[in-house]
């Protein structure tokens, strides 16, 4: 069961060629990818339901044993995205909230989706506590409880399902079970895959334990392509991608994400010609005013918990891409998208009380006639605040502090 040598993944023939896509883990690394599959993460309950407290490579072993149990094909299982650059660089701060597991299945009919899904809902049962009665509770019910989003994708391309647990504090469990996906990846910094089958084995096993001279060979890939590039980027807070428009929403809002935490362009006039398919993506996924603001909306709450203060740089940093790179809309569609972000940076400061109260700012939407008289004064804010002026459209803000 243990390996002195890297271990080719199941579904993985390794050639020359894709050799660079792979690494071991160090024991150091190994030690981080333990403490987070042995780490007790709270699903909450609705209503009266009680917390579930799971351990990953708990609810990773009941699932894969009820998919097998079900006939349901598993060729592998993998931890990805920010928990993986977690574990490969923690010394950098990297930090993860989701904890995306991914379950390589087979996946040929919309019977294997259902069963899917109803096996993890099953597993959901074996958490709850010994005091609960379980038989009168459906798949339905842990569902409405216990679940945070449940998202089915079935195209000729793209095979998969995700079920997201519900975490107060925004740190989902989330399980994806991948037939196909095209694009796995959106940066380089969020490319890497653990494959955890290795490790996953000496936890079944009674009579072995890890420690530094006996431990399994556990292998990370980097979806992006090249893992040492990736690792690099990753060490010293580079931003890379290729092909953007690939993916849902352009990689937009996680880009401006990355901008905010101090991660820099590996190549300043590369990324500044993939900003434009960036927004062009964007924009065609998300053509309306309204969806646009629930997106970003979604992803502040998403991304941003217990980090208020840093909602607005996001916002202005997200504005000024926008601003600056979107060429696939009309003026006055870019001016709205503009107003749009502006609003929901001032609401952010609002919240955070850094700007007046709304009953000190007077405004202004449409001209009137004596507005032309020079010596008019177009607000009034009371002594001692910092001025907000709403002007006439084109939609413009002035704050002392520089704003906008």
């Amino acid at each position: 069961m243990l390996a002195n040598r890297p271990a080719t993944p199941t579904n993985i023939t390794m050639t020359e060629d894709l050799d660079h896509r792979f690494s071991s883990l160090t024991w150091d690394q190994i030690k981080i990818l333990d403490q987070v599959l042995a780490e007790v993460i709270p699903i909450h309950g609705r209503g009266n339901f009680p917390t579930l407290d799971v351990k990953p490579k708990d609810i990773i072993h009941v699932v894969k044993e009820q998919l097998i149990e079900k006939q349901i094909n598993v060729r592998d299982i993998r931890l990805n995205g920010s928990t993986a650059s977690h574990i490969l660089v923690k010394q950098n701060g990297t930090s993860y909230k989701d904890l995306d597991i991914i379950f390589g299945v087979e996946l040929p009919s919309e019977l294997e989706f259902q069963v899917v899904k109803e096996a993890v809902l099953n597993c959901l049962l074996d958490f709850l506590p010994k005091c609960v009665n379980k038989e009168k509770i459906t798949a339905q019910t842990m569902k409405d409880a216990y679940v945070q989003k449940m998202v089915k994708v079935s195209t000729d391309h793209d095979r998969w399902s995700l079920i997201s647990l519900s975490n107060n504090s925004g740190k989902n469990v989330e399980l994806k079970f991948v037939n196909s996906l095209r694009r796995q990846f959106e940066f380089s910094v969020d490319s890497f895959q653990i494959i955890l089958d290795s490790i996953l084995n000496v936890y079944r096993a009674t009579d072995c334990k890890l420690a530094e001279d006996s431990h399994p060979t556990v292998i990370a890939e980097s979806m992006y392509g090249d893992f040492n590039e990736a690792m690099d980027h990753l060490k010293y807070k580079l931003i890379s991608t290729r092909n953007p428009e690939e993916i849902r929403g352009g990689g937009l809002l996680k880009y401006s994400n990355l901008l905010v935490r101090d991660f820099k362009p590996a190549d300043e006039a590369e990324i500044k010609s993939l900003e434009r398919y960036m927004c062009s993506r964007f924009f065609i996924d998300f053509p309306d005013v309204a969806e646009q603001q629930r997106k970003i909306e979604s992803y502040l709450r998403n991304h941003f918990i217990g980090e208020e203060k840093s909602k607005y740089d996001y916002l202005m940093t997200l504005r000024g891409v926008v601003n600056e790179s979107t060429v696939c809309l009309m003026g006055h569609e870019r001016r709205q998208t503009l107003n749009m972000i502006t609003i929901l940076a001032l609401k952010v400061l609002g919240e955070q009380n850094i700007i007046p109260n709304a009953a000190n700012v007077t405004c202004y939407y449409q001209p009137a006639p004596y507005i032309s008289d020079r010596n008019f004064s177009n607000y009034y804010i009371a002594h001692g605040q910092p001025p907000v002026i709403y002007q006439p459209y084109p939609f413009h803000i002035q704050m002392q502090s520089g704003m906008v």
